[in-house]
């Protein structure tokens, strides 16, 4: 069994959702992010979803443009996201990591060379926002035959024709953007998030997972009640943000406060079903 699908079944037992984290490779510095990353899973993190940093992520609304950018100049890039997984996986090989972003830097780099690289490193997942279903196979294919789960997006706006479509060569778990819009601008009712839950579960028996618009530890827990997992990164990238001094550098103490708040987040995910 791959770490998600085993950490989804042992989340399932304790009959709890997920909390799955977002946060960007090497924002605002190397040192920083490292320190963030490695102490997510104690903080409360089930599943991990690092950034690639990219030039144009286009999905993404401006708080985690502004940590690709920041992650950019401080010397982010593909290479050094991979180091950094391999760091992690030198204190945790456990906790699943997925890593989320855009297919120009994974197609520059070759997606046979990537992907065995990736799972070299420890990757379990990855989530490439701008690559279709039709198109996906070029990177699918040497995913899976690396142990990679290939894990897709599903929208509001995706109609019951299309879903089986986009699920057919989806696995790890299915992601669920809760809203029509980029990253961290709105949230969805329950009563919505309820009924797209419902009726993906209609079409797969894989985890689902919810993200865009979680903000704290109160939208986290009713997600919680939901899905399979809440996803949260626009929210803990601004706390991120926020922690910066007026050069953009880290303050002392950065780390430690976004890890707090991924505490929170856990508390109210953990808490959501009694």
């Amino acid at each position: 069994m791959s770490r998600l699908s085993t950490r989804f079944a042992k989340l399932k037992a304790e009959n709890r959702a997920a909390l799955v984290t977002f946060v960007t490779s090497s924002d605002p510095d190397l040192e920083t992010s490292q320190a963030i990353l490695n102490g997510l899973p104690a903080a409360g993190a089930d599943v991990i979803e690092l950034g690639m940093p990219f030039t144009d992520p286009m999905a993404d609304g401006p708080a985690i443009q502004a940590a690709a950018l920041r992650a950019l100049h401080a010397g982010g890039c593909m290479a050094r996201t991979l180091d950094q997984v391999r760091a992690f996986r030198k204190i945790d090989n456990e906790t699943p990591i997925v890593l989320m972003g855009y297919y120009n830097p994974v197609y520059a780099w070759g997606p046979e060379a990537f992907c065995a690289e990736a799972a070299a490193a420890g990757v379990d997942g990855l989530i490439i926002v701008d690559l279709p279903p039709e198109e996906v196979d070029e990177l699918n294919i040497p995913a899976r035959a690396n142990g990679i789960d290939f894990i897709f997006l599903t929208t509001p706006t995706t109609d019951e024709a299309r879903l089986p479509v986009v699920l057919e060569k989806a696995s790890g778990f299915v992601y669920y953007v809760s809203i029509t819009g980029v990253t961290g601008t709105a949230s969805a009712s329950r009563d919505a998030i309820d009924g797209a839950v419902r009726r993906l579960r209609r079409f797969t028996d894989l985890p689902v997972a919810v993200g865009f618009g979680i903000k704290d530890i109160q939208s986290a827990a009713e997600v919680a009640q939901l899905a399979d997992a809440a996803v949260v990164g626009s929210a803990i990238v601004s706390r991120l943000a926020a922690g910066l001094d007026a050069n953009g550098k880290a303050k002392p103490g950065l780390a430690a406060e976004v890890l707090e708040f991924v505490k929170e987040l856990a508390q109210g995910v953990r808490s959501a079903r009694g």
